[in-house]
């Protein structure tokens, strides 16, 4: 189709892609796309949005079409459309978003992050399959335990906290384990094993620790419990090691008030009880310092969400592990899907405390909260120098041929901002850079 269109888009983004000219790294772009929410690629323009135009024969766009058909998996049938700019042509082609992911081409999955392409991991894949199916890893059966694994007093512990809750319940143990497919053909799901499970192991394991400083402990702890029972025994071990303050009023009754709101962190451990990511084989850790604690969670942010947005509630809530939120929210231990962190920020604010601290860090989440007492400010620099590492590096690992412009996109940050961490961590040693300056790669050494 001749298009009379004469503009462009002016930069690449999350559903555009500029390609001088038709390769490899088009039909990767298109899978990406595909993986995400649809997009195109315009094939006859630079990275910079320079129109460079295309020869085009009487077979070349079914060509085109046909080779993308026949390279990808699920087949992608792409639109093309051709534009034409000024005495230029440019061909457009559009994947739209495929409704069974992922989609592959030669073996490796992609996803649009940004402006840029990024190769998922096995668990990535997983996940998006899982979406894809609305499923998740929790509500597919256990491989390696039985009925006889679980407690069935624990089972009807939850039984009578549902009807307290208001949820009408009339049957027994094991018919209520099939009614909420925790039992699947008479075998455990994923979600059955962490709910009930009788014995401590180490799947659900979380470190706890009172720290003087970031080296010096002074009390640690292990629970290896049921998910239900860490709720407690985590916000137990929390109040155990911080302040309660006692404040006279004068009255019959004297005020007890702790150093942090216990409502938030009560909302912080069930987040990371319910959200974790039990195929991780990192532990969940909570950190107590003097001022602040630190909660640190195997399982990093979806790629479609990012802190920002989940600060500006920006964000539909993807559970991770569906069926282990639908089950607590039944429970009443949680209100609704995806409000957790605006009240845990509204605790805070409400006692005017500083507000803590989200971010991805390696391959989990970490949410750091503050006592009346701040962070000094080479404290704070030192941490942020350390987040933007962490965040480099991770997508370095994941995407090898990254460009500073993309980095720059990617992280927020200035291009000399860029180049400075990663003359930074040449310079220690943890990352190099192969082949030519166009079109080499990065590799990270530790």
């Amino acid at each position: 189709m001749q298009n009379k269109l004469t503009k462009l888009p002016k930069k690449e983004s999350i559903t555009v892609e500029f390609k001088s000219t038709f390769n490899e790294e088009a039909i990767e772009s298109l899978v990406a796309f595909s993986n995400a929410k649809g997009g195109t690629v315009y094939v006859g323009v630079s990275d910079s949005g320079k129109t460079q135009g295309v020869t085009l024969g009487k077979e070349t766009i079914p060509n085109w079409l046909n080779e993308i058909k026949l390279k990808t998996t699920p087949q992608i049938i792409a639109d093309a459309d051709v534009i034409t700019v000024g005495k230029k042509t440019v061909v457009a082609l559009f994947a739209p978003e495929y409704p069974i992911k992922p989609v592959a081409t030669r073996g490796k999955y992609y996803k649009r992050a940004g402006s840029s392409n990024h190769l998922l991991s096995i668990d990535e894949i997983a996940n998006e399959h899982l979406k894809t199916i609305n499923s998740s890893w929790d509500m597919y059966p256990d491989a390696l335990n039985r009925l006889d694994d679980i407690s069935i007093e624990k089972v009807n512990k939850s039984i009578k906290l549902m009807k307290k809750n208001g949820i009408t319940v009339n049957e027994k143990a094991i018919p209520f384990l099939k009614k909420y497919n925790l039992l699947r053909e008479d075998k455990l799901t994923n979600a059955a094993y962490l709910l009930f499970k009788n014995n401590e192991s180490i799947i659900t394991t979380i470190e706890l620790g009172r720290f003087q400083d970031p080296v010096t402990i002074k009390d640690s702890a292990r629970t290896k419990s049921d998910i239900l029972t860490q709720v407690d025994e985590v916000i137990d071990y929390v109040k155990k090691h911080i302040n309660l303050e006692v404040i006279i009023t004068g009255e019959a009754r004297n005020t007890q008030k702790w150093q942090y709101p216990m409502e938030a962190i009560r909302e912080i451990v069930l987040n990371m009880i319910i959200h974790r990511d039990y195929r991780s084989s990192s532990d969940s850790i909570v950190k107590i310092f003097n001022d602040k604690i630190e909660f640190y969670n195997p399982g990093r942010l979806p790629d479609t969400i990012t802190v920002k947005d989940l600060l500006s509630n920006n964000y539909i809530s993807t559970p991770r592990n569906k069926k282990i939120a639908d089950f607590f929210k039944d429970l009443g231990l949680i209100e609704k899907y995806g409000s957790g962190i605006q009240r845990i920020i509204g605790y805070f604010k409400e006692e005017k405390r500083p507000l803590p601290k989200f971010r991805n860090i390696s391959d989990g989440f970490m949410v750091t909260v503050f006592s009346a007492v701040e962070e000094t400010v080479e404290e704070t620099v030192e941490e942020t120098v350390e987040e933007t590492v962490e965040e480099i590096l991770h997508i370095i690992e994941t995407k090898p041929k990254i460009t500073q412009k993309e980095l720059a996109e990617i992280t927020g940050l200035t291009r000399r901002g860029v180049e400075w961490n990663l003359s930074k961590l040449k310079a220690k040693g943890l990352i190099r850079r192969e082949g030519p300056k166009k079109g080499g790669y990065w590799e990270i050494l530790k």
